[in-house]
């Protein structure tokens, strides 16, 4: 069978989704039974799916990903983050709207050291919520900032989603990192000018902040260990990657130790380092399993023709470049209403790349645009990944779904704004990779 065979895989994959089969699985599946298809021998099928998946997860570049997810869980339990949190709250003090300010600014570098906006949105939900709430800011502007800047998680390095993508293109993961860093700031500054805008044209958004008693010495002793552990750590390993010290998986490596030390510093003992660790494994797993599945439908790609046939459908459209992608951005909007970004990359990296590529768009701004609207999918109604992550994490039993999407809106405008900005202008991300590798 000739290539039209990935779209009966993408068919059974399509039907397995809708009938409750986990993605991982119904990828592996579909994958499987569309590499048998095209050999017409299931002993080869099954021999392929064997060596990928040892291919697949052999790569020392994998350890990047549990190392990192270690690291944002060890600072997150640690009680850093809600730290970070307020060393912002107290630095932005003159600022209107300073807690949501704080809470894009608390994001920024919580991401920096943890490479995950579901994680980041489930702890500032728990850290952020009730202090905007306190202060008698509006909820669903306060439950919007929450989701909205849990997107810079996967944008600012070290991120999980900019190495799933490296590890499937053979992309380098420091030149990603890299060309993510200009476009990431970017984009929090836009969020940080949004929230003072709306703080200042409707002051009962987000009223001024009136402070107590003023804090102690302890208090003060732990924000700012908090706050130099965590620049530390940004300063160690992306500082070490883009000074050519470190290569990313022992950037990751020295990361996670210095989280361990903060941790330590900071309280955390055997107990708590337990449970840090084995929350880290089961974030883990679940993406070396997709990454598995990945590869075998990245391989039924290759032995059936797929990539080729569907990148002479595109190029034979007369499409511009900037047509195409904005093709792919409305695809990957629909699947980020419905399925994990890791998905989402899994599923369409391997038929996009090339397609850009060919088309002459440069293959690292195609990246990072990319994780900027697979991002934004996270945002889109009706199934918005991040608002219920939000939703189960805040503490309120008051807030709806609804509250959540109305203050997110225009987060989602201002990424599909930013990504525009990338893809009129590739040099943001391509600009710093450039300069320093």
């Amino acid at each position: 069978m000739g290539p039209e065979v990935i779209f009966y895989s993408l068919a059974i994959l399509f039907v397995l989704v809708l009938a409750g089969v986990h993605i991982g699985i119904a990828l592996g599946l579909a994958s499987v039974i569309g590499v048998y298809l095209s050999y017409g021998d299931i002993n080869i099928a099954l021999y392929i799916l064997g060596s990928t998946a040892y291919d697949a997860i052999r790569s020392h570049a994998l350890a990047v990903i549990p190392l990192f997810m270690l690291m944002g869980e060890v600072i997150s339990r640690s009680g850093a983050a809600k730290d970070l949190y307020l060393v912002c709250d107290r630095a932005l003090k003159r600022m209107p709207g300073r807690l949501a300010v704080a809470t894009v600014v608390g994001n920024a570098a919580f991401a920096a050291v943890s490479g995950v906006s579901i994680a980041a949105a489930a702890t500032f939900s728990r850290i952020a919520y009730p202090e905007m709430r306190r202060a008698n800011y509006d909820k669903s502007f306060a439950l919007g900032v929450i989701t909205g800047c849990g997107c810079l998680g996967m944008l600012i390095p070290p991120s999980v989603l900019l190495i799933v993508w490296a590890i499937l293109t053979e992309a380098s993961v420091g030149a990603l990192f890299i060309a993510g860093v200009l476009p990431g700031l970017l984009l929090g500054l836009t969020f940080v000018i949004y929230c003072v805008i709306r703080s200042v044209r409707n002051p009962a958004l987000a009223p001024a902040v009136v402070r107590g008693a003023e804090i102690g010495a302890d208090e003060i002793r732990s924000e700012l260990i908090s706050g130099i552990g965590i620049v530390a750590l940004v300063f160690l390993v992306l500082g070490g990657i883009w000074l050519g010290v470190f290569t990313p998986t022992e950037a990751a490596g020295f990361g996670a130790l210095g989280s361990l030390a903060l941790g330590w510093i900071k309280g955390m003992r055997r107990t708590e380092f337990t449970e840090a660790i084995v929350n880290a494994g089961r974030s883990t797993a679940p993406i070396m399993f997709l990454l598995i599945a990945g590869s075998m439908y990245s391989r039924l790609l290759a032995v059936s023709g797929g990539i080729n046939m569907i990148q002479d459908l595109f190029l034979g459209t007369g499409l511009t470049v900037i047509g195409m992608i904005l093709i792919m951005t409305v695809i990957w909007l629909l699947l980020g209403a419905l399925i994990d970004s890791i998905s989402i990359i899994l599923l369409t990296v391997p038929i996009f790349v090339p397609i850009a590529t060919a088309a002459g768009f440069n293959e690292v701004a195609f990246a990072i645009y990319g994780i900027l609207i697979i991002e934004a999918g996270l945002l889109t109604p009706p199934m918005g990944l991040l608002v219920f992550t939000v939703k189960a994490a805040v503490p309120d039993s008051t807030v709806t779904l609804g509250d959540i999407f109305r203050g997110s809106i225009p987060y989602w405008i201002m990424m599909l704004g930013v990504a525009a900005t990338l893809l009129m202008v590739p040099a943001v991300a391509t600009w710093l990779p450039a300069l320093i590798l």
